[in-house]
């Protein structure tokens, strides 16, 4: 047996349903702001489920990231690089281009234009997640010459909530959004600002993971649930509504409230696993979704409708919850179908299923 074969564990089929709902969070998401026109403060539902949608995805990356069982040794850590950067880049850069080429005016100046902002038109994630791998996978190297304990990955993460901590402090770090106008030439090409603002939420998903055990007593007990949501209801009402904190601390609210807001939906999910196993419906249709979220994160651009009407409407006609959200989500399902059948259709090619979407 080679050294880097990994044992495989049965796949917790309601992670699967989780990550298969967080990409339907994302697509309604682009359905209402990029279809729609919709602005977070528009929408009576897209500001409150930005507030965990990308971090909840990032968790669950951190989650599957952690394998006890991966050998550490210098043979593996660059075959697992390889693998990842050429699983991450090349689909990457091939949507990219054709989505610059289907949804740009003219090709080359939006290549250039998107090329400069950080979020790539839209093709910011695989990207940032590479990072994410590239710094982890380094990190689980070192760690593994050092003694067995938890302080590395502990104070990986403090190092990474303070990166965090500047992304929202302009005035004192250039590359935070940009200060009066001014943005990083190089945080915005590379994407490095948004490696900086989901780090924390991966590292947590991976910490939940390596100490499983304790995580699930934590969760199951009787005062951690009540805790959370009462953490919720205030902190998201903090950062949406009261806005009490200024300058520095502002923050706190909405880190708060990211935290707890996808710890409570992950353990919805555990909670009610019964409910998303291959033998229901829904179970089985969000695992799939869950298992095809590369493939429809890169086509769903692609389908994304142009009812900019909508928006204007929903601006009217404010605090329409459910129909905003209902709307989205319809939508939003659609372009899943879609963008899944267009996979389908490219997976008949083997090398397209290689090369565009990491099968082998």
């Amino acid at each position: 047996m080679e050294n880097n074969a990994v044992v495989k564990k049965p796949r917790l089929e309601w992670l699967d349903a989780l990550r298969g709902f967080t990409m339907i969070l994302v697509v309604a998401n682009h359905v209402a702001n990029m279809g729609f026109g919709m602005a977070p403060k528009i929408s009576s539902s897209m500001q409150f489920l930005i507030m965990f949608r990308m971090p909840l995805f990032f968790f669950v990356s951190g989650f599957l990231a952690y394998k006890a069982t991966q050998v550490w040794d210098l043979k593996n850590l660059c075959s697992l690089l390889v693998k990842k950067i050429r699983v991450q880049t090349i689909p990457t850069v091939v949507f990219f281009l054709f989505g610059a080429a289907i949804l740009g005016k003219e090709f080359w100046p939006t290549v250039i234009e998107w090329i400069g902002r950080p979020l790539k038109g839209g093709y910011w994630f695989t990207i940032v997640l590479l990072y994410m791998f590239i710094v982890y996978y380094l990190f689980c190297y070192i760690e593994s010459k050092l003694k067995k304990s938890w302080i590395p990955i502990t104070l990986l993460f403090i190092v990474s909530l303070g990166l965090y901590e500047t992304c929202y402090q302009p005035r004192y770090f250039s590359w935070a959004f940009g200060w009066r106008g001014h943005s990083n030439e190089f945080m915005d090409t590379s994407s490095i600002s948004q490696l900086f603002l989901y780090f924390p939420f991966f590292l947590y998903g991976n910490i939940v993971h390596r100490y499983w055990n304790g995580a699930k007593k934590i969760m199951d007990s009787s005062w951690f649930f009540p805790v959370l949501i009462i953490v919720v209801v205030f902190a998201a009402l903090d950062s949406l509504k009261w806005h009490t904190l200024r300058m520095t601390w502002a923050v706190l609210p909405l880190t708060m409230a990211r935290f707890a807001l996808l710890t409570i939906v992950f353990m919805y999910f555990r909670f009610y696993h019964q409910y998303f196993t291959k033998f229901t419906v829904m179970g089985r249709s969000l695992q799939y979704i869950g298992r095809r979220t590369l493939d429809i994160y890169l086509i769903h651009y692609l389908f994304l409708p142009n009812l900019p009407t909508i928006g204007s409407f929903f601006n009217a006609y404010r605090h329409n919850f459910v129909l905003d959200t209902s709307l989205s989500f319809f939508l939003a399902l659609l372009v899943i179908g879609f963008s899944i059948i267009t996979s389908n259709i490219l997976r008949i090619s083997p090398f397209f299923k290689r090369w565009l979407f990491g099968r082998s």
